[in-house]
Protein backbone atom coordinates (compact mmCIF):
# COMPACT_ATOMS: atom_id res chain seq x y z
CA UNK A 1 0.00 0.00 0.00
CA UNK A 2 0.88 3.45 -0.43
CA UNK A 3 -0.48 7.26 -0.03
CA UNK A 4 -1.41 9.48 -3.36
CA UNK A 5 -2.64 12.55 -3.54
CA UNK A 6 -6.35 12.78 -6.17
CA UNK A 7 -6.89 15.80 -7.81
CA UNK A 8 -11.33 16.08 -7.58
CA UNK A 9 -12.25 19.50 -8.71
CA UNK A 10 -10.59 22.27 -7.28
CA UNK A 11 -9.47 20.26 -4.26
CA UNK A 12 -6.87 17.61 -3.74
CA UNK A 13 -7.52 14.66 -1.42
CA UNK A 14 -5.22 12.24 0.14
CA UNK A 15 -5.86 8.60 -0.05
CA UNK A 16 -4.42 5.15 0.65
CA UNK A 17 -4.00 3.17 -2.44
CA UNK A 18 -3.70 -0.65 -3.20
CA UNK A 19 -2.22 -2.37 -5.37
CA UNK A 20 -3.04 -5.93 -6.02
CA UNK A 21 -2.00 -8.36 -8.80
CA UNK A 22 -5.29 -10.18 -10.87
CA UNK A 23 -3.27 -12.32 -13.60
CA UNK A 24 -1.00 -10.25 -15.52
CA UNK A 25 -2.13 -6.76 -14.99
CA UNK A 26 -1.93 -4.66 -11.51
CA UNK A 27 -5.10 -3.02 -9.92
CA UNK A 28 -5.12 -0.08 -7.68
CA UNK A 29 -8.38 -0.02 -5.25
CA UNK A 30 -8.79 3.20 -3.22
CA UNK A 31 -8.76 1.89 1.12
CA UNK A 32 -8.96 5.35 2.33
CA UNK A 33 -9.67 8.89 1.49
CA UNK A 34 -7.94 10.72 4.34
CA UNK A 35 -9.29 14.49 3.52
CA UNK A 36 -8.87 17.64 1.86
CA UNK A 37 -4.92 18.36 1.93
CA UNK A 38 -5.75 21.79 2.70
CA UNK A 39 -7.78 21.15 5.68
CA UNK A 40 -5.54 18.12 7.10
CA UNK A 41 -2.09 20.21 6.61
CA UNK A 42 -3.47 23.49 8.37
CA UNK A 43 -4.93 21.12 11.36
CA UNK A 44 -1.57 19.03 11.30
CA UNK A 45 -2.77 15.89 11.25
CA UNK A 46 -0.57 14.27 8.41
CA UNK A 47 2.15 14.23 10.80
CA UNK A 48 -0.18 12.26 13.71
CA UNK A 49 -1.06 10.06 11.25
CA UNK A 50 2.54 9.15 10.83
CA UNK A 51 3.50 8.52 14.12
CA UNK A 52 0.77 6.95 14.83
CA UNK A 53 1.81 4.06 11.92
CA UNK A 54 5.07 4.06 13.34
CA UNK A 55 4.30 2.02 16.50
CA UNK A 56 3.63 -0.53 14.21
CA UNK A 57 6.87 -0.20 12.36
CA UNK A 58 10.24 -1.72 12.99
CA UNK A 59 12.02 0.66 10.85
CA UNK A 60 10.69 4.23 9.99
CA UNK A 61 11.63 7.46 9.37
CA UNK A 62 9.90 9.59 12.06
CA UNK A 63 8.75 13.18 10.25
CA UNK A 64 8.17 15.06 12.91
CA UNK A 65 6.94 18.37 14.00
CA UNK A 66 8.08 20.67 16.16
CA UNK A 67 6.25 20.04 19.28
CA UNK A 68 7.68 16.41 19.77
CA UNK A 69 10.64 16.02 22.46
CA UNK A 70 12.80 14.36 19.86
CA UNK A 71 16.89 13.98 20.86
CA UNK A 72 19.22 13.53 17.73
CA UNK A 73 22.79 12.43 17.71
CA UNK A 74 25.78 12.60 14.86
CA UNK A 75 29.02 10.55 15.27
CA UNK A 76 30.99 8.84 12.96
CA UNK A 77 31.16 5.37 11.99
CA UNK A 78 33.40 4.73 8.80
CA UNK A 79 36.86 5.16 10.52
CA UNK A 80 36.21 2.70 13.27
CA UNK A 81 34.44 0.05 10.84
CA UNK A 82 37.23 -0.16 8.57
CA UNK A 83 40.21 0.09 10.70
CA UNK A 84 38.21 -2.82 13.55
CA UNK A 85 38.58 -5.23 10.57
CA UNK A 86 41.91 -4.30 9.63
CA UNK A 87 43.03 -4.97 13.51
CA UNK A 88 41.17 -7.74 13.58
CA UNK A 89 42.06 -9.95 10.62
CA UNK A 90 46.15 -8.62 11.33
CA UNK A 91 45.70 -10.19 15.01
CA UNK A 92 46.81 -6.91 16.28
CA UNK A 93 43.95 -7.10 19.26
CA UNK A 94 44.29 -10.98 19.54
CA UNK A 95 48.22 -10.58 20.26
CA UNK A 96 48.00 -7.96 22.79
CA UNK A 97 45.23 -9.67 24.72
CA UNK A 98 47.42 -12.79 24.55
CA UNK A 99 50.24 -11.00 25.81
CA UNK A 100 47.45 -9.41 29.01
CA UNK A 101 46.66 -12.61 30.30
CA UNK A 102 48.45 -12.48 33.31
CA UNK A 103 47.94 -8.82 33.84
CA UNK A 104 45.53 -7.47 36.20
CA UNK A 105 44.53 -4.29 35.08
CA UNK A 106 41.05 -2.78 35.93
CA UNK A 107 40.58 -1.47 32.39
CA UNK A 108 40.29 -2.84 29.13
CA UNK A 109 43.77 -1.99 27.57
CA UNK A 110 43.83 -3.41 24.20
CA UNK A 111 40.88 -0.78 23.49
CA UNK A 112 43.06 1.88 24.73
CA UNK A 113 45.46 1.10 22.17
CA UNK A 114 43.51 0.76 19.33
CA UNK A 115 41.45 4.01 20.01
CA UNK A 116 45.15 5.69 19.97
CA UNK A 117 45.81 3.82 17.21
CA UNK A 118 43.08 5.59 15.56
CA UNK A 119 43.44 8.76 16.76
CA UNK A 120 46.73 8.77 15.26
CA UNK A 121 45.62 7.68 11.91
CA UNK A 122 43.06 9.67 11.00
CA UNK A 123 44.07 12.94 13.22
CA UNK A 124 47.43 12.13 15.26
CA UNK A 125 48.36 14.42 18.34
CA UNK A 126 48.69 14.09 21.91
CA UNK A 127 47.09 11.24 24.09
CA UNK A 128 44.84 14.24 25.58
CA UNK A 129 43.35 15.17 22.61
CA UNK A 130 42.85 11.54 21.62
CA UNK A 131 40.78 11.63 24.79
CA UNK A 132 38.57 14.44 23.76
CA UNK A 133 38.27 13.64 20.08
CA UNK A 134 37.07 9.91 20.44
CA UNK A 135 33.45 11.39 21.69
CA UNK A 136 32.40 12.25 18.13
CA UNK A 137 33.33 8.67 16.90
CA UNK A 138 31.39 5.04 17.60
CA UNK A 139 34.13 2.63 18.66
CA UNK A 140 33.71 -0.08 20.29
CA UNK A 141 33.78 -0.42 24.32
CA UNK A 142 35.45 3.00 24.13
CA UNK A 143 33.48 4.79 26.51
CA UNK A 144 34.21 3.89 30.04
CA UNK A 145 38.26 5.13 29.14
CA UNK A 146 39.67 8.18 30.51
CA UNK A 147 42.65 10.10 29.46
CA UNK A 148 45.04 8.02 32.54
CA UNK A 149 44.12 4.97 31.14
CA UNK A 150 45.51 5.91 27.67
CA UNK A 151 48.73 6.79 29.85
CA UNK A 152 48.79 3.22 31.43
CA UNK A 153 48.32 1.30 27.91
CA UNK A 154 51.53 3.48 26.54
CA UNK A 155 53.42 2.37 29.75
CA UNK A 156 52.55 -1.00 29.03
CA UNK A 157 53.68 -0.71 25.79
CA UNK A 158 56.67 0.84 26.59
CA UNK A 159 57.74 -1.10 29.89
CA UNK A 160 61.35 -3.26 29.65
CA UNK A 161 61.30 -6.94 29.63
CA UNK A 162 62.90 -8.95 32.13
CA UNK A 163 64.59 -10.99 29.35
CA UNK A 164 66.95 -8.17 27.83
CA UNK A 165 68.49 -10.58 25.15
CA UNK A 166 67.45 -8.81 22.14
CA UNK A 167 68.56 -5.32 23.43
CA UNK A 168 70.31 -2.95 21.76
CA UNK A 169 73.40 -0.40 23.45
CA UNK A 170 70.62 2.00 22.46
CA UNK A 171 67.35 0.55 23.85
CA UNK A 172 66.26 -1.97 25.78
CA UNK A 173 63.77 -4.51 24.89
CA UNK A 174 60.42 -3.91 25.31
CA UNK A 175 56.48 -5.36 25.29
CA UNK A 176 56.15 -3.80 21.68
CA UNK A 177 58.92 -5.84 20.50
CA UNK A 178 57.21 -9.19 21.38
CA UNK A 179 54.06 -7.82 19.51
CA UNK A 180 56.28 -6.32 16.60
CA UNK A 181 57.38 -10.46 16.09
CA UNK A 182 53.83 -12.05 17.29
CA UNK A 183 52.86 -9.95 14.10
CA UNK A 184 55.38 -10.70 11.75
CA UNK A 185 55.09 -14.54 12.72
CA UNK A 186 50.99 -13.59 11.89
CA UNK A 187 51.87 -12.04 8.57
CA UNK A 188 54.30 -14.37 7.52
CA UNK A 189 52.43 -15.98 4.64
CA UNK A 190 51.83 -12.63 3.42
CA UNK A 191 55.84 -11.79 2.32
CA UNK A 192 57.29 -15.16 3.03
CA UNK A 193 60.66 -13.80 5.24
CA UNK A 194 63.07 -11.30 5.10
CA UNK A 195 65.30 -11.48 1.94
CA UNK A 196 66.10 -7.88 1.28
CA UNK A 197 64.74 -4.96 3.84
CA UNK A 198 64.85 -0.71 3.86
CA UNK A 199 65.99 1.11 6.67
CA UNK A 200 65.85 4.55 7.43
CA UNK A 201 65.66 6.84 9.95
CA UNK A 202 63.76 10.29 11.31
CA UNK A 203 63.85 12.48 14.53
CA UNK A 204 60.99 13.59 16.33
CA UNK A 205 61.30 16.84 18.65
CA UNK A 206 59.82 16.79 22.35
CA UNK A 207 57.36 19.21 23.59
CA UNK A 208 57.60 18.19 27.25
CA UNK A 209 60.62 17.00 29.12
CA UNK A 210 61.38 14.05 26.86
CA UNK A 211 61.87 10.68 29.15
CA UNK A 212 64.62 9.91 31.80
CA UNK A 213 66.74 8.76 28.71
CA UNK A 214 65.31 9.06 25.20
CA UNK A 215 65.55 12.79 25.18
CA UNK A 216 68.78 14.53 24.16
CA UNK A 217 69.98 16.81 21.84
CA UNK A 218 71.09 15.71 18.58
CA UNK A 219 71.46 16.65 14.49
CA UNK A 220 67.62 17.33 14.32
CA UNK A 221 65.91 17.02 10.81
CA UNK A 222 63.67 19.18 12.06
CA UNK A 223 65.47 22.32 12.57
CA UNK A 224 64.93 22.62 16.12
CA UNK A 225 68.18 22.18 17.82
CA UNK A 226 66.98 24.04 21.09
CA UNK A 227 64.38 20.91 22.10
CA UNK A 228 65.28 17.79 23.17
CA UNK A 229 64.63 14.92 20.46
CA UNK A 230 64.65 10.88 19.80
CA UNK A 231 65.10 9.05 16.83
CA UNK A 232 63.01 6.27 15.01
CA UNK A 233 63.65 3.99 13.38
CA UNK A 234 61.92 1.61 10.88
CA UNK A 235 62.14 -1.00 8.52
CA UNK A 236 60.15 -2.15 6.21
CA UNK A 237 60.18 -5.24 3.65
CA UNK A 238 60.70 -5.33 -0.11
CA UNK A 239 56.86 -4.88 -0.47
CA UNK A 240 56.80 -1.65 2.08
CA UNK A 241 54.95 -3.41 4.57
CA UNK A 242 56.57 -2.48 7.97
CA UNK A 243 58.21 -5.12 10.22
CA UNK A 244 59.59 -3.24 13.27
CA UNK A 245 60.25 0.19 14.68
CA UNK A 246 63.46 1.32 17.05
CA UNK A 247 63.77 4.19 19.19
CA UNK A 248 67.07 5.59 20.49
CA UNK A 249 68.38 9.01 22.50
CA UNK A 250 68.17 11.92 20.07
CA UNK A 251 72.02 12.18 20.30
CA UNK A 252 72.08 8.44 18.13
CA UNK A 253 73.83 9.03 14.71
CA UNK A 254 72.40 7.30 11.79
CA UNK A 255 75.68 5.33 10.81
CA UNK A 256 76.15 4.05 14.36
CA UNK A 257 73.16 2.11 14.17
CA UNK A 258 72.80 0.04 11.20
CA UNK A 259 74.94 -2.58 12.62
CA UNK A 260 72.97 -3.45 16.17
CA UNK A 261 69.64 -3.15 14.27
CA UNK A 262 71.12 -5.67 11.74
CA UNK A 263 71.82 -8.10 14.59
CA UNK A 264 69.04 -7.45 16.39
CA UNK A 265 66.81 -8.47 13.00
CA UNK A 266 68.40 -11.77 12.41
CA UNK A 267 67.88 -12.87 16.33
CA UNK A 268 64.37 -11.23 16.84
CA UNK A 269 63.44 -12.95 13.32
CA UNK A 270 65.25 -16.11 12.79
CA UNK A 271 66.65 -14.32 9.67
CA UNK A 272 68.93 -16.70 7.57
CA UNK A 273 69.83 -14.32 4.25
CA UNK A 274 69.31 -11.08 3.94
CA UNK A 275 69.93 -8.13 1.93
CA UNK A 276 70.13 -4.63 3.61
CA UNK A 277 68.91 -1.54 1.35
CA UNK A 278 69.63 1.72 2.74
CA UNK A 279 70.82 5.08 1.78
CA UNK A 280 74.19 7.08 2.05
CA UNK A 281 73.45 8.25 5.27
CA UNK A 282 73.73 5.31 6.57
CA UNK A 283 77.45 4.23 5.46
CA UNK A 284 80.96 4.01 7.48
CA UNK A 285 84.14 2.12 7.39
CA UNK A 286 82.91 0.17 10.13
CA UNK A 287 79.62 -0.91 8.65
CA UNK A 288 80.96 -1.82 5.92
CA UNK A 289 83.58 -3.97 7.65
CA UNK A 290 80.79 -5.71 9.73
CA UNK A 291 78.71 -6.21 6.62
CA UNK A 292 81.64 -7.45 5.12
CA UNK A 293 82.54 -10.09 7.46
CA UNK A 294 79.44 -11.29 8.40
CA UNK A 295 78.63 -12.01 4.76
CA UNK A 296 75.36 -9.81 4.77
CA UNK A 297 74.56 -8.89 1.40
CA UNK A 298 73.87 -5.24 0.96
CA UNK A 299 73.02 -2.50 -1.64
CA UNK A 300 74.01 1.16 0.04
CA UNK A 301 74.15 4.43 -1.94
CA UNK A 302 77.56 5.73 -2.06
CA UNK A 303 78.29 9.10 -1.47
CA UNK A 304 79.20 10.37 -4.60
CA UNK A 305 80.98 13.80 -3.67
CA UNK A 306 82.61 12.94 -0.41
CA UNK A 307 84.28 9.48 -1.78
CA UNK A 308 87.33 9.90 -3.29
CA UNK A 309 87.53 6.69 -5.11
CA UNK A 310 84.34 7.06 -6.82
CA UNK A 311 85.08 10.58 -8.13
CA UNK A 312 88.62 9.54 -9.21
CA UNK A 313 87.48 6.01 -10.10
CA UNK A 314 83.91 5.29 -10.52
CA UNK A 315 82.43 8.14 -12.24
CA UNK A 316 85.46 8.68 -14.72
CA UNK A 317 85.50 5.39 -15.75
CA UNK A 318 84.42 4.55 -19.52
CA UNK A 319 81.64 1.86 -20.29
CA UNK A 320 78.57 2.00 -22.01
CA UNK A 321 75.24 2.03 -20.08
CA UNK A 322 72.45 -0.62 -20.80
CA UNK A 323 68.94 0.39 -20.36
CA UNK A 324 66.56 -0.80 -17.73
CA UNK A 325 63.34 -1.60 -17.99
CA UNK A 326 60.96 -2.61 -14.86
CA UNK A 327 58.38 -5.63 -15.29
CA UNK A 328 55.10 -4.49 -16.51
CA UNK A 329 56.61 -0.98 -18.38
CA UNK A 330 57.04 -0.44 -21.75
CA UNK A 331 60.07 -0.89 -23.57
CA UNK A 332 59.64 2.53 -25.45
CA UNK A 333 59.89 4.63 -21.64
CA UNK A 334 61.19 7.99 -23.05
CA UNK A 335 63.41 8.38 -20.23
CA UNK A 336 64.30 4.55 -18.92
CA UNK A 337 67.08 4.06 -16.34
CA UNK A 338 70.40 3.05 -17.25
CA UNK A 339 73.43 1.57 -15.64
CA UNK A 340 77.17 0.28 -15.90
CA UNK A 341 78.79 -1.56 -13.77
CA UNK A 342 82.25 -0.78 -12.45
CA UNK A 343 84.94 -2.86 -10.51
CA UNK A 344 87.55 -1.33 -8.48
CA UNK A 345 90.00 -3.79 -7.32
CA UNK A 346 87.58 -6.12 -6.39
CA UNK A 347 84.85 -3.35 -5.32
CA UNK A 348 81.27 -3.55 -7.26
CA UNK A 349 79.86 -0.31 -7.95
CA UNK A 350 76.80 0.37 -10.55
CA UNK A 351 76.41 3.77 -11.86
CA UNK A 352 72.66 4.93 -12.58
CA UNK A 353 71.89 7.52 -14.70
CA UNK A 354 68.41 8.96 -15.35
CA UNK A 355 68.81 11.26 -18.23
CA UNK A 356 65.58 13.00 -17.77
CA UNK A 357 66.51 14.26 -14.31
CA UNK A 358 70.09 15.02 -15.73
CA UNK A 359 68.40 17.56 -18.01
CA UNK A 360 66.34 19.18 -14.97
CA UNK A 361 69.70 19.02 -13.11
CA UNK A 362 71.08 21.26 -15.46
CA UNK A 363 68.52 23.52 -16.17
CA UNK A 364 67.98 23.99 -12.55
CA UNK A 365 71.95 24.77 -12.25
CA UNK A 366 71.53 27.22 -14.79
CA UNK A 367 68.74 29.11 -13.96
CA UNK A 368 70.76 29.51 -10.54
CA UNK A 369 74.23 30.61 -12.14
CA UNK A 370 72.25 33.00 -14.65
CA UNK A 371 70.44 34.67 -11.36
CA UNK A 372 74.07 34.67 -10.11
CA UNK A 373 75.50 36.87 -12.59
CA UNK A 374 72.55 38.99 -12.54
CA UNK A 375 73.35 39.72 -8.86
CA UNK A 376 77.12 40.21 -8.84
CA UNK A 377 76.78 43.15 -10.99
CA UNK A 378 75.03 44.77 -8.28
CA UNK A 379 75.93 43.04 -4.70
CA UNK A 380 78.29 40.45 -4.51
CA UNK A 381 79.36 40.09 -0.93
CA UNK A 382 75.47 39.36 -0.04
CA UNK A 383 75.48 36.56 -2.04
CA UNK A 384 78.49 34.93 0.39
CA UNK A 385 75.90 33.64 3.40
CA UNK A 386 73.32 31.98 0.42
CA UNK A 387 73.71 28.48 0.27
CA UNK A 388 72.40 27.90 -3.17
CA UNK A 389 74.90 30.38 -4.96
CA UNK A 390 77.34 29.89 -1.94
CA UNK A 391 78.90 26.86 -3.64
CA UNK A 392 79.15 28.11 -7.44
CA UNK A 393 81.39 31.48 -6.03
CA UNK A 394 84.80 31.87 -6.49
CA UNK A 395 86.06 34.32 -3.37
CA UNK A 396 89.66 36.36 -4.28
CA UNK A 397 90.46 39.21 -1.85
CA UNK A 398 88.85 41.96 -3.45
CA UNK A 399 86.33 39.88 -5.66
CA UNK A 400 84.06 37.49 -6.25
CA UNK A 401 83.46 35.74 -9.13
CA UNK A 402 81.37 32.43 -10.70
CA UNK A 403 83.34 29.38 -10.05
CA UNK A 404 83.58 28.06 -13.38
CA UNK A 405 85.54 24.72 -12.06
CA UNK A 406 82.97 23.87 -9.62
CA UNK A 407 80.05 24.20 -12.40
CA UNK A 408 82.22 22.00 -14.74
CA UNK A 409 82.57 19.40 -11.58
CA UNK A 410 78.55 19.81 -10.86
CA UNK A 411 77.96 18.78 -14.08
CA UNK A 412 79.46 15.24 -13.43
CA UNK A 413 76.89 14.26 -11.30
CA UNK A 414 73.63 15.25 -13.24
CA UNK A 415 70.66 12.96 -13.44
CA UNK A 416 73.69 9.92 -11.45
CA UNK A 417 74.00 8.25 -8.27
CA UNK A 418 75.84 5.42 -7.54
CA UNK A 419 75.63 2.47 -5.90
CA UNK A 420 77.82 0.27 -4.21
CA UNK A 421 76.97 -3.98 -3.50
CA UNK A 422 78.69 -7.11 -3.05
CA UNK A 423 75.06 -9.25 -4.26
CA UNK A 424 75.11 -11.17 -7.50
CA UNK A 425 72.51 -9.43 -8.38
CA UNK A 426 72.83 -7.92 -11.80
CA UNK A 427 73.44 -4.14 -12.17
CA UNK A 428 69.92 -3.88 -13.89
CA UNK A 429 68.32 -6.02 -10.62
CA UNK A 430 70.44 -4.07 -8.31
CA UNK A 431 69.43 -0.74 -9.53
CA UNK A 432 65.75 -1.62 -9.79
CA UNK A 433 66.00 -2.47 -6.03
CA UNK A 434 67.48 0.61 -4.66
CA UNK A 435 64.89 2.54 -6.43
CA UNK A 436 62.59 0.99 -4.43
CA UNK A 437 63.82 2.89 -2.11
CA UNK A 438 62.50 5.69 -3.37
CA UNK A 439 59.29 4.31 -2.63
CA UNK A 440 60.04 3.18 0.48
CA UNK A 441 60.96 7.22 1.40
CA UNK A 442 57.49 7.76 0.35
CA UNK A 443 56.15 5.09 2.92
CA UNK A 444 58.61 6.75 5.38
CA UNK A 445 56.91 10.91 4.39
CA UNK A 446 53.91 8.95 4.92
CA UNK A 447 54.97 7.73 8.26
CA UNK A 448 56.26 11.07 9.14
CA UNK A 449 53.21 12.42 9.06
CA UNK A 450 51.54 9.95 10.79
CA UNK A 451 54.66 9.67 13.13
CA UNK A 452 53.54 13.57 14.12
CA UNK A 453 52.77 12.66 17.41
CA UNK A 454 53.46 16.09 18.85
CA UNK A 455 52.82 17.41 21.16
CA UNK A 456 54.44 14.52 23.40
CA UNK A 457 54.00 15.37 27.26
CA UNK A 458 55.42 12.29 28.99
CA UNK A 459 57.71 12.18 30.96
CA UNK A 460 58.87 8.25 31.42
CA UNK A 461 60.74 6.46 28.61
CA UNK A 462 57.88 3.51 28.87
CA UNK A 463 54.62 5.92 28.50
CA UNK A 464 57.11 7.74 25.25
CA UNK A 465 57.98 4.54 23.30
CA UNK A 466 54.48 3.23 23.48
CA UNK A 467 53.46 6.46 22.39
CA UNK A 468 55.46 6.26 19.48
CA UNK A 469 54.91 2.89 18.67
CA UNK A 470 50.69 3.12 18.13
CA UNK A 471 51.77 5.91 15.76
CA UNK A 472 53.88 2.52 13.85
CA UNK A 473 50.70 0.19 14.35
CA UNK A 474 49.43 3.43 12.63
CA UNK A 475 51.40 2.69 9.85
CA UNK A 476 50.83 -1.23 9.69
CA UNK A 477 46.96 -0.93 9.31
CA UNK A 478 47.70 2.45 6.94
CA UNK A 479 49.98 -0.13 4.48
CA UNK A 480 47.69 -3.12 4.89
CA UNK A 481 44.74 -0.61 3.58
CA UNK A 482 46.96 0.28 0.98
CA UNK A 483 47.64 -3.78 0.07
CA UNK A 484 43.59 -4.15 -0.12
CA UNK A 485 42.95 -1.20 -1.85
CA UNK A 486 45.87 -2.50 -4.58
CA UNK A 487 44.58 -5.65 -5.04
CA UNK A 488 40.82 -4.63 -5.58
CA UNK A 489 42.36 -1.93 -8.34
CA UNK A 490 42.54 0.80 -6.74
CA UNK A 491 44.65 4.63 -6.19
CA UNK A 492 43.32 6.57 -4.09
CA UNK A 493 44.55 9.95 -2.01
CA UNK A 494 45.09 9.24 1.51
CA UNK A 495 43.84 12.93 2.51
CA UNK A 496 40.60 11.82 0.29
CA UNK A 497 40.00 8.21 2.16
CA UNK A 498 40.57 10.06 5.15
CA UNK A 499 37.92 12.47 4.87
CA UNK A 500 35.19 10.48 2.93
CA UNK A 501 35.68 7.95 6.04
CA UNK A 502 35.23 10.44 8.26
CA UNK A 503 31.89 11.59 6.69
CA UNK A 504 30.34 8.61 6.16
CA UNK A 505 28.16 9.46 9.62
CA UNK A 506 25.08 7.85 12.02
CA UNK A 507 22.10 10.04 13.37
CA UNK A 508 20.21 8.73 16.20
CA UNK A 509 17.03 9.62 16.94
CA UNK A 510 15.33 9.07 19.89
CA UNK A 511 11.84 9.57 20.02
CA UNK A 512 8.63 9.00 22.59
CA UNK A 513 10.56 5.64 23.10
CA UNK A 514 11.67 4.96 20.04
CA UNK A 515 15.59 4.86 18.51
CA UNK A 516 16.18 4.95 15.01
CA UNK A 517 20.07 5.44 13.33
CA UNK A 518 19.75 7.02 10.42
CA UNK A 519 23.42 6.41 7.89
CA UNK A 520 24.64 9.17 5.48
CA UNK A 521 25.56 8.60 1.83
CA UNK A 522 28.73 6.79 1.29
CA UNK A 523 30.88 9.88 -0.75
CA UNK A 524 33.75 9.65 -2.77
CA UNK A 525 35.88 6.34 -1.91
CA UNK A 526 34.07 5.41 0.87
CA UNK A 527 32.00 2.98 -0.92
CA UNK A 528 35.22 0.86 -2.71
CA UNK A 529 37.11 1.55 1.10
CA UNK A 530 34.51 -0.69 2.26
CA UNK A 531 34.33 -3.39 -0.36
CA UNK A 532 37.98 -3.83 -0.44
CA UNK A 533 38.59 -4.43 2.80
CA UNK A 534 35.07 -6.71 3.41
CA UNK A 535 33.30 -4.73 4.73
CA UNK A 536 29.65 -4.17 5.23
CA UNK A 537 27.93 -0.70 4.50
CA UNK A 538 25.70 -0.31 7.50
CA UNK A 539 21.74 -0.01 6.49
CA UNK A 540 20.80 3.10 5.58
CA UNK A 541 17.73 3.32 8.17
CA UNK A 542 17.80 0.56 11.25
CA UNK A 543 16.05 0.45 14.76
CA UNK A 544 18.18 0.77 17.90
CA UNK A 545 17.59 -1.82 20.58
Amino acid sequence: MFARVKKSGLYEYLQIVQNRREGTKTIQRVVATIGRMDQIQEKGEIENLVRSLSRFSEKVLLVLSGKSDVRADAKKIGPALICERLWKELEIGKIIRRLLAERKFEFDVERAVFLTVLHRLFVSGSDRSCDRWHRDYVIGDVDALSLHHLYRAMAFLGEELEDQKDCTPFAPRCTKDVIEEDLFLARRDLFSGLDCVFFDTTSIYFEGEGGETIGELGHTKDHRPDLNQMVVGVILDDHGQPVCCEMWPGNTTDVTTLVPVIKRLRSRFAIGRICVVSDRGMISAKTMTYLEEEKIEYILGARMRRSKEVKAEVLSRAGRYREVHPEGLSAKDPSPLKVKEVMVDGRRYIVCLNEKQARKDAADRQAIIASLEEKLKTNPKSLVGNKGYRKYLKLDRETVSVNLAKIEEEARYDGKWVLKTNTTLTAEQAALKYKELWHVEQVFRDMKSVLDTRPIFHQLDETIRGHVFCSFLALVLRKELDRRLEKAGHSFEWADIKQDLKALQEITIEDRGKTLAIRSECLGTCGKVFQAVGVAVPSTIREVA
